[in-house]
């Protein structure tokens, strides 16, 4: 049975029967797209339990012909690295949608069919096995993540954020497509299996590292290309700013992944004093910004760029501590971090401000709010037994076998980390009661139903890593 192709098309059979339905019928068109990602997830789920983790072989391998004159077709297929990626999409698709179940009262179907086809292209993105075909599906993932912050966004600069985050990432891309040219020109194939065999001279391998590194960079995104990341998150409504900072933040460290460091090995250890520096002055610098914020969103969009440039740093420690951290962590950060925004959008539907300063007493009025809330704090400043110490712990050790300084430099981060998480949680839940008291009841059970299972995952993560680490291991010891 062809799981793979039925999780990548399953979203837009979900779309084409959105489509048809007539607009007004809204809460038909909300079904269809809940049952459909609900259904997709549950398909996934076979392709972890089918999963063979003792092999190092990409699996659910399926060819499909396209460009077959110019050698370039259409394989998917899933290792140790990228099953985990797909399951993280497939499980925050339904929790996007429940997410705007209410808060969402403009262009329903639109925003349905956006979610869905969005799904469908972050899934392929992880699956695909040639280069062109991953290209086509890397960019398409921007059009609808345009659109929802340009038209479902929270407030006047929306169409400026949405803008900005299409072009920052499109210009990066660019420099992606010539290396792809150049890279087909010269191997004569777009298939990654061959590309990881085939010899690249060492000068061309700088070059065109670079420009896959201009692409990458900006997903992830590093500083100084950062820019547009707390702009697109402030502007994007609740589910946006999850799938935002969930799943598309890690675009960037699989792309490392997957092609800069298996095609271009002896430019990627070169390069690693760039990443280092970049990376570590990207821990420090987000770190100390997020101290100054003072929107809701604004914060939690900073510490994630902290925690990407440690995700990066693992990646390039080249070791399988650093390796298997920084992809734990990925998943740990897709967890988190959409679990905070989700925390955020419930004050915000209640108050309309994401000011800090008119937040404070929460703790008060709403105790079950405040213990989920004071969990995930916890699990952002990577405290034991949440999901993202074990990730972290395990890039720190692959740092101090590559660079005790850069450790250095990433401990003294996560330091800061710990400083901002706690005074975000001790402003908003202590302290004098400063909100309407109407308006601050406690987290309903549709809220309750979508932080739960990533309370629940986050917990797991981090008790039993095992269950993940297993996976991933063969993966990341075939790429070293």
């Amino acid at each position: 049975m062809a799981i793979l192709s039925s999780v990548l098309l399953l979203p837009v059979v979900g779309t084409l029967i959105a489509f048809f339905i007539p607009a007004k019928r809204v809460k038909v068109i909300k079904m269809v797209g809940l049952y459909t990602s609900l259904a997709t997830f549950l398909l996934s789920l076979f392709l972890w339990i089918l999963f063979d983790k003792s092999t190092t072989q990409f699996q659910f391998v399926e060819h499909f012909s396209w460009l077959s004159f110019a050698n370039i077709n259409i394989y998917i297929g899933l290792d140790g690295v990228s099953i985990f990626f797909v399951l993280l999409t497939t499980f925050l698709i339904p929790i996007c949608f429940l997410a705007g179940w209410d808060s969402i009262k403009t262009h329903i179907k639109e925003y349905i069919i956006c979610f869905l086809l969005l799904e469908s292209f972050l899934n392929a993105v992880f699956s695909v096995l040639d280069i062109v075909v991953f290209y086509i599906f890397f960019e398409s993932v921007l059009i609808p993540m345009f659109i929802i912050i340009g038209v479902w966004g929270s407030r006047e600069r929306k169409i400026h954020a949405a803008y900005q985050f299409f072009l920052y990432t499109l210009m990066g891309s660019v420099l992606f497509l010539f290396a792809i040219m150049i890279v087909y020109f010269e191997s004569g194939t777009t298939d990654i299996s061959l590309l990881g065999i085939t010899s690249f001279s060492e000068e061309r391998q700088r070059l065109l590292w670079l420009a896959f590194f201009a692409s990458f960079a900006v997903k992830v995104p590093l500083v100084p290309f950062h820019i547009w990341l707390p702009e697109a998150h402030v502007e994007a409504p609740t589910a946006g700013s999850v799938i935002l900072a969930g799943i598309l933040l890690k675009l960037g460290g699989y792309g490392f992944l997957r092609f800069s460091i298996p095609i271009f090995p002896e430019a990627s250890r070169y390069y690693i004093p760039l990443i280092y520096t970049i990376g570590s002055l990207g821990i420090i610098y987000a770190s100390l910004t997020t101290l100054r914020q003072i929107d809701l969103k604004k914060i939690i969009a900073y510490s994630s760029v902290a925690h990407m440039s440690l995700v990066i740093l693992g990646i390039f420690s080249i070791n399988i501590q650093g390796l298997e951290g920084g992809v734990l962590l990925m998943l740990s950060h897709g967890l988190v971090s959409s679990a905070l925004f989700l925390c955020v959008g419930v004050l915000y539907d209640r108050h309309h401000t994401r000011l800090i300063e008119y937040y404070g007493g929460v703790v008060n009025v709403m105790p079950v709010y405040a213990t989920l809330f004071l969990f995930f704090t916890c699990a952002n400043m990577s405290f034991p037994g949440t999901s993202s110490f074990v990730g972290e712990i395990l890039v720190i050790l692959g740092l101090f076998q590559s660079n005790s300084s850069i450790a250095f430099l990433a401990v003294c981060g996560a330091v800061v980390g710990a400083a901002y998480s706690i005074w975000l949680y001790n402003r908003i839940s202590f302290g004098p009661f400063r909100l309407r008291a109407a308006a601050a009841m406690d987290i309903q059970r549709r809220e309750f139903v979508i932080l739960a299972p990533l309370a629940i995952v986050t917990l797991l993560m981090g008790v039993y890593p095992e269950l993940f680490l297993d996976y991933i291991h063969s993966s990341t010891s075939f790429l070293l």
